[in-house]
């Protein structure tokens, strides 16, 4: 048995592992809320405003993203269009985000996955999602159920996002909220709490790591231009 690490371009490693001291940006934890319906009482959209209050409690940040206008993106449309400028310029200005959306036919509507769609893998050298936090959450029409939430926490990780282990699930939707559209105190309400709570937790622990957290060998070796090659699927798909 030898120590020999003989494939690998040692000058791109850092040696021993040793973690960084963390950096406070001096600014409060900055979400994006990402929300899946357009309906005039949308309880994914309610479910997200709640969440904003509590974000906003625990001393967050808070924009949303407003869907409507935003083109399909296979509709001839391109990164210069205003509404995709402004989801993507959202998504950089964020440390971490919350995505709230139905379930549909037992998935997440086209129009959350249509929001996540245009969000790029890379842009430049640069990977937009990579390291933020994001906490995931639906609501349903019938019995409880976590598809939509599960496919978010797929589409996460394959962005490289750090989702947060807790996620709030909100079953007949109708029965949880006034006339007002604010949600009546019960343990669903208090879960949107406890994934908020940990959330904002998750960011401040982490937005001083992201780039370190992130950093990886084998993208040290490629040069720009084959980092867009590999990760650009636009003309393929």
């Amino acid at each position: 048995m030898t120590d020999e690490l003989p494939a690998l371009d040692l000058s791109l490693l850092p040696g021993p592992v040793i973690l960084p001291a963390a950096t406070d940006p001096g600014h409060p934890p900055r979400i994006l809320i990402l929300y899946g319906s357009l309906r005039a009482r949308s309880f994914s959209r309610l479910s997200a405003e709640e969440a904003a209050r509590i974000l906003r409690h625990l001393g967050a940040e808070v924009r949303f993203f407003h869907p409507s206008g935003l083109p399909l993106v296979d509709d001839n449309a391109d990164a210069g269009h205003p509404k995709v400028r402004e989801l993507r310029d959202l998504v950089a200005w964020s440390e971490g985000m919350v995505w709230s959306s139905p379930e549909r036919h037992g998935a997440m509507t086209g129009l959350m996955k249509t929001q996540i769609d245009w969000i790029p893998l890379s842009d430049g050298a640069v990977r937009p999602t990579q390291g933020k936090t994001l906490a995931v959450m639906q609501v349903s029409g019938g019995s409880q159920s976590f598809n939509a939430v599960n496919q978010m926490r797929v589409l996460g990780r394959w962005m490289r996002m750090l989702t947060i282990p807790n996620q709030s699930s909100v079953p007949k939707a109708f029965q949880e909220f006034d006339e007002a559209g604010r949600m009546r105190p019960s343990p669903l309400y208090d879960r949107i709490v406890d994934v908020m709570e940990e959330l904002v937790r998750f960011t401040l622990l982490t937005r001083g790591q992201s780039a370190w957290l992130s950093d990886r060998y084998s993208e040290r070796k490629e040069s720009t231009a084959e980092l867009m090659t590999r990760v650009n699927l636009t003309r393929a798909t």
